[in-house]
């Protein structure tokens, strides 16, 4: 029994990995985005000042994938923010501490190093800060949407 069930994953690997007789590897070439070919520029209005932003695949103010990648210097900050559809990240460099709740209390961060995945669902309270100079890779399915809990710390509505 051991062995038919071993044979029919392999079977399904081998339909789900063989090329489709429609694909023409000529005519596409796959993206993609060296770490020094990546074009950075300043963040969006929703995040606090000094965050560089580059976008990878899709576009996170629409619907649809899309993968991202932030670059914020030593000691930067999020406040206590929300978002409305899970949110899926992964430490490139530098150390991601994250916290959960609606007050920032550095004492509730938990250290995110390099190579850490971490998601959590929509809705979840949370606040960031960050040791070195740090690059988090975000994906998930736009558009990527950040609330903040308490509306004064919300960068939009600084002058």
């Amino acid at each position: 029994m051991a062995l038919a069930a071993l044979a029919t994953v392999a079977v399904l690997f081998s339909r789900v990995s063989a090329p489709s007789a429609e694909h023409d590897d000529k005519k596409e070439m796959a993206a993609l985005h060296r770490p020094d070919g990546l074009k950075w520029q300043d963040g969006p209005p929703s995040l606090p000042h000094g965050a560089k932003f580059a976008i990878l695949e899709g576009d996170p103010a629409k619907p649809g994938p899309f993968v991202f990648r932030v670059k914020v210097p030593d000691g930067y900050r999020i406040p206590p923010h929300t978002h409305p559809k899970p949110e899926r990240v992964t430490v490139i460099s530098g150390t991601f501490n994250l916290g959960m709740g609606d007050k920032f209390d550095a004492t509730k961060l938990e250290a995110m190093p390099v190579g850490t995945y971490g998601t959590w669902p929509a809705g979840m309270k949370h606040f960031v800060s960050v040791k070195g100079e740090t690059v988090v890779q975000f994906h998930g399915d736009g558009p990527w949407v950040i609330e903040y809990v308490n509306p004064p710390d919300d960068p939009r509505k600084k002058k």
